[in-house]
């Protein structure tokens, strides 16, 4: 059983046969595909899957905080794994690729504002846009850490 399927167990939801095929895709992502995505990848285990039964459980492992939704500018929701490991977006806008990363300076910074504001921080989103320096390296500062390759969103719809 995939951490999906044990987290919506652990929440009473009833599993068919299709739920679990559908969160056994999920949890084999290694991007944030979309229903459509996640409808052609569940339809190829279980063709009997319709693209009505995706949306129906992707808004119900939503709803259960199973699966995070994301949008990334380019009108479509896209889907990952709700997990204790925080990170954050940033979506390069020539080509859409999406490159999750975690930053140490931004999580106390973010702490900080809220504070000064009067707030304890309960959660937060973050996602940036940009295009590439030409010629640039990423930075392989402390406390950053990113992955890229993570999924591609259409660059042409983008903001």
């Amino acid at each position: 059983m995939d951490r999906i399927e044990k987290l919506c167990a652990e929440r009473g939801m009833r599993m068919t046969e299709q739920r679990r095929v559908i969160a056994r895709v999920l949890s084999s992502a290694e991007d944030h595909p979309d229903v459509e995505e996640l409808y052609r990848r569940a339809s190829g285990i279980d063709p009997h899957i319709s693209i009505a039964t995706v949306y129906r459980t992707v808004r119900l492992f939503e709803e259960a905080g199973v699966v995070e939704k994301h949008d990334f500018g380019d009108g479509r929701s896209r889907y990952e794994e709700a997990g204790d490991d925080h990170h954050d977006h940033l979506i390069d806008t020539k080509t859409g690729e999406v490159i999750e990363f975690f930053d140490a300076e931004i999580e106390r910074l973010k702490s900080e504002i809220a504070e000064r504001l009067g707030f304890e921080l309960v959660g937060h989103k973050l996602e940036l846009y940009g295009k590439p320096i030409p010629g640039a390296e990423p930075s392989r500062r402390e406390g950053l850490i990113y992955t890229r390759n993570v999924a591609r969103v259409a660059p042409e719809k983008v903001s």
